[in-house]
């Protein structure tokens, strides 16, 4: 016979259950405000008047860029890849017109977040990022609206593919690349200010380089180089640039490379790309084996 809660025993469960949901919604609060305290510190940066400028990509600009621009962008990257992981693995049980539905809703939302800030004029390579991540989220807005009626239709890889062969789509994700380009060409032109002996500039803008030029690169240049390979071949994908580094200097590190014929670091990233060897969190796994003595500006994405 199953013993019965006591009235003080309900009334104390009720208090438990009100006291731990009064924990999470002040841990999201706070959560919700510390980020919105950092976009507000960011910006307040780019508002004052009359005060001494930093350099056109001095480190502070880069990361208030991260903050204000990269990191909600990425928000929504994520929820990207996760919705369309979830619809190609498991079809039969995920409902992917609400979650297209959702992504939508959230591509306008980090769209009207993105155009509340401003990137200096002194800063062009960052206002070009920030105009093309906030086209790449109203196309993937507007994209997933009008794709309503196709995606009732179609299920699992079979939807996957339609919205991978979308014009609007490939347009969104080629917005998304060229920003990524662009942050990324940035960096580099902060590196040239604390570092005007930097070698490999030459070396980094040309269309294939050989495995002994990439060792010639510091990591910023090949982050650059990476970024620019990826939007040439529209890889959109969840992991940075500096993920995909770090298993091409650990392919040449291994004799791999050499083991595969590889002869270009292009011929390098496509054998990544097409055996799905590039994760995200890679470049922090291995930073302090290849990257140690980088000179870096300090990214919350480079650093522990």
């Amino acid at each position: 016979m199953e013993k019965r809660l006591s009235k003080s025993d309900y009334i104390f469960t009720l208090i438990f259950l009100f006291m731990l949901m009064l924990a999470v919604g002040a841990f999201f609060y706070g959560l919700k405000v510390g980020q919105e305290r950092i976009e507000n510190k960011y910006q307040a940066m780019f508002q004052k008047e009359n005060l001494p400028q930093p350099a056109s990509y001095d480190q502070q600009y880069l990361v208030s860029f991260y903050h204000t621009i990269l990191q909600p962008f990425r928000e929504f990257q994520k929820k990207w890849f996760e919705h369309m992981d979830a619809i190609s693995l498991d079809p039969a049980s995920v409902d992917s017109v609400s979650m297209l539905n959702e992504l939508g809703k959230l591509a306008g939302e980090k769209y009207d977040r993105l155009s509340g800030f401003s990137m200096p004029a002194s800063s062009p390579l960052l206002q070009n990022a920030q105009q093309n991540y906030m086209k790449s989220l109203k196309l993937f807005s507007e994209a997933i609206d009008k794709f309503q009626k196709k995606a009732a239709q179609l299920k699992g890889q079979q939807l996957i593919d339609a919205i991978n062969q979308d014009a609007y789509f490939q347009q969104a994700r080629n917005f998304a690349l060229q920003a990524q380009q662009d942050y990324y060409s940035s960096i580099v032109k902060w590196n040239e200010t604390v570092d005007p002996l930097i070698r490999g500039l030459d070396i980094m803008r040309e269309n294939q380089v050989s495995l002994e030029q990439w060792k010639q690169l510091n990591l910023n240049e090949k982050n650059n180089y990476i970024a620019k390979v990826l939007h040439n071949n529209e890889v959109f994908a969840p992991y940075f640039p500096q993920d995909m580094a770090a298993r091409v200097d650990e392919l040449i590190a291994t004799g791999n490379a050499h083991k595969l014929q590889l002869k270009t670091i292009g011929d390098a990233i496509q054998t990544l790309i097409n055996t799905g060897a590039v994760r995200p969190e890679d470049f922090r796994r291995d930073k302090m084996k290849y990257y140690a003595n980088e000179l870096l500006p300090q990214l919350p994405f480079f650093i522990d």
